[in-house]
């Protein structure tokens, strides 16, 4: 049983899912500090309001939500343009 454990984690798929996993990571995290710490604080000078929490229709707090959605939208923009410059820097390569 030992021998059929240390040969599924040795596979090569194993430990290329295992190292994607701790790159995207580490990646997630520098894409979460370019939107919070640059991205979101420009908005926040255009918009004069970076953080919506406190927005509510009648009794509803609406505006965690409306942050989620901006942050997930900013997120998405974002990781859109580093995979398209990353596939024409791959292209340039070949």
């Amino acid at each position: 049983m030992i021998q059929e454990l240390k040969a599924f984690l040795l596979r090569g798929d194993v430990l290329a899912l295992a190292v994607a996993v701790i790159i995207a990571g580490a990646f997630g995290k520098i894409i979460d500090s370019l939107v919070n710490d640059i991205i979101s604080p420009i908005l926040g000078m255009i918009t004069q309001n970076p953080d919506f929490s406190d927005v509510m229709i009648g009794s509803i707090k609406v505006g965690n939500f409306i942050n989620a959605v901006l942050n997930f939208v900013i997120v998405g923009t974002v990781l859109f343009f580093l995979v398209k410059a990353a596939g024409k820097k791959s292209e340039e390569i070949k």
